[in-house]
């Protein structure tokens, strides 16, 4: 489906100034109204993010502000988590909003006492999500997961190398660029830029030693792949996503601080450290 109207009304936003870029809960409201189904399914597909993160805080913390771009609310958690803990049988193709990869990760962290088993929550939800993703029948999204995993997946390695942690268990997933991490372990550029054209880019982002700069290089290479990918798209749904996904970026750095700057900076640390054995 075409979608020549909203298309031509998106404002012209760049990655340099955000004032003009409406709000995501604004933009959520109007695609609501205007996707078809097949294609609303999709922009859920991506949407997806924040009820990863909503999950992770509910399970933590059952009262705690879930966020609205989720595709569930409080109260389907409250019955889906229900319906998990109170049914040997499920089968998440009679209720929409449980899908199999939320299924897997609740039951196998539920069911595993051992964390190291499965690996620290967050990273392990995040390989079933990049699957999930990933296996979408829309090249657009498809891609778009892979890309995101390889970005993450490569700039952990050459940290991962920097510090001489373990890489092996630091990367996610199971496509070929994270096999290639994987086997390749010893190879200075892990085998990997005769493959990956962005690999260079990764390299040098990875040795910006100011983490705010780095935060938005990672972000300006996204934007690029975002344009790039959908240049030929025209009025179709994968300029639709993208508008999407570019408004996300900007609004990621909204108000940001040197103090939430810091904030990136240790997380990222504590992330690296999970996987390592001092």
């Amino acid at each position: 489906m075409n979608y020549y109207c909203y298309i031509a009304g998106m404002p012209d936003i760049q990655i340099d100034n955000a004032k003009s870029i409406p709000a995501q809960e604004e933009i959520l409201c109007e695609l609501k109204q205007l996707l078809s189904k097949g294609d609303m399914a999709l922009l859920n597909i991506l949407r997806l993010k924040y009820d990863n993160a909503n999950l992770l805080k509910y399970l933590d913390n059952r009262d705690a502000e879930l966020n609205p771009l989720g595709t569930l609310t409080a109260q389907d958690w409250n019955e889906l988590i229900e319906i998990i803990d109170n049914s040997d049988e499920l089968n998440p193709a009679r209720d929409g909003r449980l899908l199999k990869y939320i299924l897997d990760f609740y039951t196998t962290i539920r069911n595993e006492q051992n964390e190291e088993k499965i690996g620290f929550r967050e990273d392990f939800l995040a390989a079933l999500y990049y699957k999930y993703g990933m296996e979408c029948k829309n090249k657009f999204v498809a891609d778009w997961f892979e890309f995101n995993l390889n970005i993450n997946n490569i700039l952990t390695a050459l940290t991962c190398r920097k510090y001489g942690w373990d890489i092996k268990s630091a990367i996610v997933g199971d496509n070929v660029v994270a096999e290639t991490i994987r086997n390749s372990m010893t190879a200075r550029d892990f085998n990997l830029k005769a493959e990956i054209d962005y690999f260079d880019a990764l390299v040098s982002i990875s040795e910006t030693a100011n983490l705010l700069d780095r935060e938005h290089r990672i972000d300006a290479l996204k934007w690029n792949w975002l344009e790039e990918n959908t240049f030929f798209s025209s009025f179709s749904i994968e300029k639709v996503l993208s508008f999407w996904l570019r408004c996300e970026l900007m609004h990621r750095w909204d108000n940001l601080s040197m103090e939430e700057g810091a904030e990136i900076f240790r997380q990222m640390i504590n992330d690296l450290k999970k996987d390592v054995k001092f």
